[in-house]
């Protein structure tokens, strides 16, 4: 049976000064489809509210699905990703040139999904080891030569790895160090894992250009945390860890990128984590009023798009989803789209045929796109609408319309763009 729990602490410090920010709707997991439309509606709901801690300013979901659940099902492949295997060879060619590693070094990575990240560390000699609960995705790791274990990390499991392989010089976790509960032993267990002059660096959604560009696509379970500076510099100090470097990248429209090492590491703290924690103070990023203005543009955002969609609606037109993303239970949900989309395009083979959770969306071909030619058709996948649009001129040309949800709604036709 589904274990779903509330916790009552904050998942940093463990203040029970956790107060709740945003009121959302509850909706179904992410990536989790199924054969028929009647099991697709019965799949359950959960709260993804948002709850700052008054005492460190982490921001949080506090509802916690079980892991086991969650991830069991996945269908997301981050080699499949437009963009990602290309961000991931820019990532590993810093850590190689600003860190340089000793031959026959260990590279780590949690939350290896199909082993994107350390391939190309691979392909520089060096010793890999992938780490992941998701088995599709460590089965496509291990087809591809990348060794990857099938599992949650935890403590156990980093003194396991650390005495069958030795330390490890580089420890990654990319787009997961917001998807763990247990994120005090999880900075624990990469501490375990470091070498004394190793690095832990992370990638994750950087709360500050979630409430600047009104992200909510990128609040749903699996995102248990939304980061910042100032919540995470005490939070590693308190587990024998310091910040080095702290950096923003535009990939997922907005993430920020850290270096941490043992305490006393081999390395110097750079002129980047003070000034991103002076900045993050300066906006007020640790105060809930920062949160509670985002909760008003999201309303007013959900506004808009549901009055814009029910006229639509009136008038008879189709609307069509484009992308059975991770995203697109958080975008029906949040803005407004409950019951007003008919069918979402995609070409994952996991994903066509099936029917989305909640409102049981059958997933159809891409290429049927051009055949039933929907009046609008709304991109549910929003980090890649740019390239969507692209690669859909012919259809934009013959009279359809794309519908841009995040970070800005605006409607794209073959006459312009405009706001919605």
């Amino acid at each position: 049976m589904l274990h779903v729990y509330h916790r009552s602490t904050c998942r940093l410090c463990n203040s029970p000064n956790v107060e709740l920010a945003v009121k959302l709707d509850p909706i179904p997991l992410a990536e989790n489809y199924t054969l028929t439309r009647e099991e697709a509606r019965e799949t359950p709901c959960f709260p993804v509210d948002l709850y700052m801690c008054a005492d460190c300013g982490h921001v949080q979901q506090l509802d916690v699905v079980d892991a086991d659940y969650l991830w069991s099902k996945y269908t997301y492949f981050s080699g499949a990703a437009k963009g990602m295997p290309e961000h991931f060879e820019e990532v590993a060619a810093r850590i190689m040139k600003e860190f340089p590693l000793p031959e026959n070094s260990l590279v780590v990575d949690i939350g290896s999904n199909d082993g994107s990240l350390l391939l190309p560390f691979q392909k520089a000699g060096l010793r890999v080891l992938g780490v992941d609960p998701a088995e599709a995705a460590a089965a496509k790791a291990n087809d591809r030569g990348v060794p990857t274990i099938v599992a949650p990390m935890s403590l156990e499991l980093a003194r396991r790895i650390r005495a069958e392989h030795g330390p490890a010089r580089v420890v990654c976790m990319f787009n997961a160090f917001a998807h763990m509960d247990n994120l005090q032993e999880m900075l624990d267990a990469i501490a375990t894992l470091l070498d004394k002059d190793g690095i832990f660096v992370f990638e994750s959604q950087y709360i500050g250009d979630i409430i600047e560009k009104r992200l909510i696509a990128t609040i749903f379970h699996e995102h248990m945390s939304h980061h910042s500076a100032v919540a995470l510099e005490p939070f590693f100090r308190r587990h024998g860890m310091e910040l080095i470097d702290l950096s923003r990248a535009p990939i997922q429209h907005g993430s920020i990128i850290g270096v941490a090492q043992l305490q006393g590491g081999a390395h110097a703290a750079r002129p980047s984590v003070a000034a991103l924690l002076e900045m993050e103070r300066r906006q007020g990023l640790d105060k809930i009023d920062s949160l509670r203005a985002f909760a008003a543009d999201i309303a007013d955002m959900r506004s808009r798009i549901h009055a814009w969609a029910q006229a639509r609606r009136a008038e008879g037109a189709v609307l069509a989803g484009y992308g059975a993303a991770r995203s697109g239970p958080t975008l029906i949900a949040q803005l407004g789209l409950t019951g007003m989309l008919e069918y979402v395009f995609d070409d994952h083979p996991q994903k066509v045929g099936r029917f989305s959770s909640g409102e049981g969306l059958p997933i159809v071909p891409t290429r049927e796109l051009y055949e039933r030619m929907p009046p609008y058709t709304v991109i549910l996948a929003w980090v890649h609408a740019a390239k969507i649009i692209q690669e859909h001129r012919k259809y934009v040309e013959q009279g359809g319309a794309f519908v841009v949800l995040c970070p800005e709604p605006r409607l794209v036709t073959r006459d312009g763009e405009s706001p919605l």
